[in-house]
Order: structure tokens, then C-alpha cells, then sequence
């Protein structure tokens, strides 16, 4: 049977109906808040390619958390951006340093905060790579130490959530073996298992100063045409104990969110990457979009793809409009 038994537009014809039978909703709990923290006192300096998006001092991104956590967004997501970068990235593990210091004054301030810390060594090396450089090259083998430390370190300055984005091999056996020897079993690895060599990244490098000196990134971070190499990373990552499962960017790999959705039972996160993010304001600041509604269907579209969660920089406006 069909036309006209059948007439689709009937649970279209009002705001009510369409409400009630839609398939995929969002709510606040569903975000993740990025915040790029400081050194110094009252600092909220803009970033210029990302509007509305701050490097942020410490009492600052302590009021960021709260308000998030007031609009109903479960979490944020700490990079933390030395004064000091030297080649071993020795301020990422440092017990002191700056990202450790923005877990405690938030786990302080907002206890039921959840804080997640980005494992990485980029934002804090000043040849802005991921790892270790031996012979020109990244190091795998030489940085897994290394990350593990800084895991460490955040979880017992305590972060609930420890989320390596760095793409070296092994990096979550290291980092789970590190944690459970300091009798930190219960603390989570959230990997960033599928993590693409993207040009969606540019706006980030400039808000976490991570640009790198020579070279790229494509010899660790995946190549954008596969997707059987991304669901080899997720199980590998699970493997080594991961808890979750990220995907990385979002809006031009939402097939890539879809098969790892239907390939494993942990949650899924995406991340709605900074220029994908940086389009949206684009566009809407020249007239060209709705921002608003441009916003809401992406992050519509990365969770109707299978993400459990969503990493985004629009937390906090999208978490205003959904009430």
C-alpha cells in the first residue's frame, strides 16, 4: 500500500508531533566542554579563530566549569598550556604544572565536575609535537613513559578521566599498566583511537599554541581515507583497557563514528572539532547560516551517527537553547 493510505507529512503537521516521534534528541548531558587553560592571573584572552572561545587563567576556567555545570553539561576536557616548552614536554607531568593544578582547583570548586584531562605532549614541547624527537622523527617507543607520567599525575591531582590523544602505539597499555601500579585502577581511559591526520585541527593549534615546528603529523595521527584501519586502532585500544572510544574530527568521518558504533558495546564519543566548530561562526557572523540552527543539526547529526557523547565547544550555547 502506499499514497494515499500512507502520508508521512501526518507526524510532521505540528512542533508537538514532530517532537514526540523524533528518532535522536539532545540534552546537555550528551557535551563535553573543551577549555584551554593558562598560567597567570585574570586572563581570558580570545581566540582569534575560534569566536566566543578563550585561553582561560585558572580562577577563569574554574567559572567556565561552573557555568557548564549549571546549564547541565556533564564534563570538561582540560588542555593545559605551559609558560615553559622544552623537548621532553617535562611541564605536561610535572606534579605542579598547569593542567594538574586546573584538575585540582576544579575538582575543589565543582566535586561532581567530571574532568577529563587530554594526554599529550604537544602543548608542551617546543618543536609542538606529540612525542619525543629522535633522528627528526617521533619516538614512539621513547614517549610512552612519558605519557604515562602525566597520566599519573593528573589522575592523582583528580582528574576522573585520563584521555590520551597522542596516536602513538601502546599508549593506552602504558598508561593503564602506569595507573594501576600507583593503585589507580578505577580511573578510566577514554582513547582517542580514531584519530585522523585532519586540516580540521587549525583553530586548535592556534588556542593550544601546539603548531608544529617542522614536519606534520601524518605519521602517527591516521590517514582520512580509511576507515578498516580505524576500527583496527579501537581494537587495539580496547584491548590495552580502554574504557571508551573516541572519533576524531566528527562531521566528515560521521561513517567512521557509525561502524565503531556498530562494531563495539563501550560509549562512543565524537569530537566536533575546532574548524568545524569555526565554520558555524563563520558563516553565521557573515549572514550566510542560521548559527543557531546550523549548530543543533550537526551535533544532531554526530549523534544520530552512534556518538554516545559529544566534545564540543558549542557546550555551552547549545546547552542554553536545549534548556
Amino acid at each position: 500500500m502506499s499514497f494515499p493510505i500512507h502520508r508521512p507529512r501526518r507526524l510532521r503537521r505540528s512542533p508537538a508531533l514532530r517532537e514526540m516521534v523524533r528518532e535522536t534528541t539532545l540534552a546537555p548531558s550528551d557535551f563535553i566542554y573543551p577549555l584551554f587553560v593558562v598560567e597567570g592571573r585574570d586572563i581570558r584572552r580570545p581566540i582569534g579563530s575560534m569566536p566566543g572561545v578563550f585561553n582561560l587563567s585558572l580562577e577563569h576556567a574554574v567559572a567556565e566549569a561552573k557555568q557548564a555545570k549549571a546549564l547541565g553539561v556533564p564534563a570538561v576536557l582540560l588542555f593545559g598550556i605551559p609558560d615553559h616548552k622544552d623537548a621532553q614536554g617535562s611541564q605536561a607531568y610535572a606534579r605542579e604544572g598547569i593542567v594538574q593544578r586546573a584538575v585540582r582547583e576544579i575538582k575543589n570548586a565543582i566535586p561532581d565536575m567530571l574532568v577529563i584531562v587530554d594526554v599529550c605532549l604537544c602543548e608542551y614541547t617546543d618543536h609542538g609535537h606529540c612525542g619525543v624527537i629522535e633522528g627528526g622523527h617521533v619516538a614512539n617507543d621513547a614517549t610512552l613513559p612519558l605519557l604515562a607520567q602525566m597520566a599519573v599525575t593528573c589522575a592523582q591531582a583528580g582528574a576522573d578521566v585520563i584521555a590520551p590523544s597522542d596516536m602513538m602505539d601502546g599508549r593506552v597499555a602504558a598508561i593503564r599498566s602506569a595507573l594501576d601500579e600507583v593503585k589507580l585502577t578505577e580511573v578510566p581511559i577514554l582513547s582517542y583511537a580514531a584519530k585522523y591526520a585532519s586540516g580540521f585541527y587549525g583553530p586548535f593549534r592556534e588556542a593550544a599554541q601546539s603548531t608544529p615546528q617542522f614536519g606534520d603529523r601524518r605519521t602517527h595521527q591516521m590517514d582520512p581515507g580509511n576507515v578498516r584501519e580505524a576500527l583496527k586502532e579501537v581494537d587495539l585500544d580496547l584491548e590495552e583497557g580502554a574504557d571508551m572510544i573516541m572519533v576524531k574530527p566528527a562531521l566528515s568521518y560521521l561513517d567512521v563514528i557509525h561502524r565503531v558504533r556498530e562494531r563495539v558495546d563501550v560509549p562512543v564519543v565524537a569530537y566536533n572539532v575546532s574548524a568545524e566548530y569555526s565554520m558555524v561562526k563563520a558563516a553565521a557572523q557573515n549572514g550566510w547560516v542560521d548559527g543557531d540552527r546550523l549548530m543543533l543539526e550537526i551535533l544532531t547529526s554526530i549523534k544520530r551517527a552512534g556518538s554516545d557523547l559529544i566534545i564540543t565547544y558549542h557546550s555551552l550555547e547549545a546547552a542554553k537553547l536545549l534548556g
